[in-house]
């Protein structure tokens, strides 16, 4: 079910599955991807009894564009809190559980802030946490290969087979669609008859000094006040998380689990959805 979420004076768009009064998983997706980026992940929480919340960030698929073109790490931790609160205020009982907060990449960066600089006191908190491919330090080489994709065709693509080419040409350890219906969720056609990845140019802004989401000071201090279960999951294949990046976050949050997931690269769920979805489930059932 397509729904409409409250963030931080933003609506977001976002697919729900499961009951109401399931425990619930946010999921949040990279940048520059949407909440399609999971798969089938959202229907197998659904199926093992969890309620399943894609969200599409700020900016990206669905959801509505920063008017002021702010798209700082922390209008996404805002985002991401008031969509918290919001689902405890819609709760069935004040007992019922936090959600978990399930984030690749940016997505993740912002969880891991969310959670980390929660007090306490503001009632945001998430019961769990999963990072997706990410972690307090990162391949810089990675980083810039992402941005470098993104920034590609500023006037469009021609056709979904370009599109695809693109995403082949990024994802060489993907194999590469016959259908190309999916790939309509991650574009947008435009009136000019080209397609353009689905989220605001803007999101690409040099960042003011100091504001850069891969801020390692901030992200390792969010890591060592996390207490809440921990799982971080690394796509083996993968050129942003590197083994020193594991074994750094692991030593910042030594309570954490590890997944190594064989034949991802950094868009786990998308190129191992099987293996990402029964980890992630695991390990929630003993959260």
């Amino acid at each position: 079910m397509r729904v409409t979420l409250q963030g931080d004076r933003i609506r977001l768009a976002a697919d729900v599955l499961g009951a109401d009064d399931a425990p619930p998983v946010l999921l949040l997706h990279g940048g520059g991807q949407t909440r399609h980026a999971w798969g089938p992940t959202g229907q197998k929480l659904a199926d093992a009894g969890f309620r399943s919340i894609a969200l599409d960030l700020r900016g990206h698929g669905e959801s509505e564009w920063a008017t002021d073109g702010d798209y700082r790490l922390d209008r996404f931790v805002a985002d991401l809190r008031a969509v918290i609160g919001s689902l405890r205020l819609g709760a069935l009982s004040a007992s019922a559980p936090m959600p978990v907060l399930v984030g690749a990449s940016l997505g993740g960066i912002a969880s891991l802030v969310a959670q980390g600089e929660d007090s306490g006191m503001t009632g945001t908190s998430a019961r769990a946490l999963v990072l997706v491919d990410i972690a307090t330090t990162a391949q810089v080489s990675g980083i810039e290969r992402i941005v470098q994709f993104m920034r590609q065709k500023p006037d469009g693509f021609a056709s979904l087979e370009e599109v695809a080419a693109a995403i082949a040409a990024y994802q060489p350890q993907r194999t590469r669609p016959t259908n190309l219906d999916g790939l309509a969720k991650n574009v947008r056609l435009g009136e000019d008859g080209r397609y353009r990845w689905h989220w605001d140019p803007a999101f690409l802004a040099p960042s003011a000094p100091g504001t850069s989401a891969l801020r390692k000071e901030r992200l390792v201090a969010s890591a060592r006040a996390l207490s809440v279960p921990t799982l971080l999951v690394r796509g083996k294949l993968s050129d942003v998380i590197a083994d020193e990046d594991v074994a750094e976050f692991l030593r910042h949050v030594p309570h954490a689990e590890f997944v190594n997931v064989r034949d991802a690269g950094h868009m786990v769920a998308g190129d191992s959805n099987d293996v990402f979805s029964d980890a992630v489930l695991s390990f929630l059932r003993r959260c």
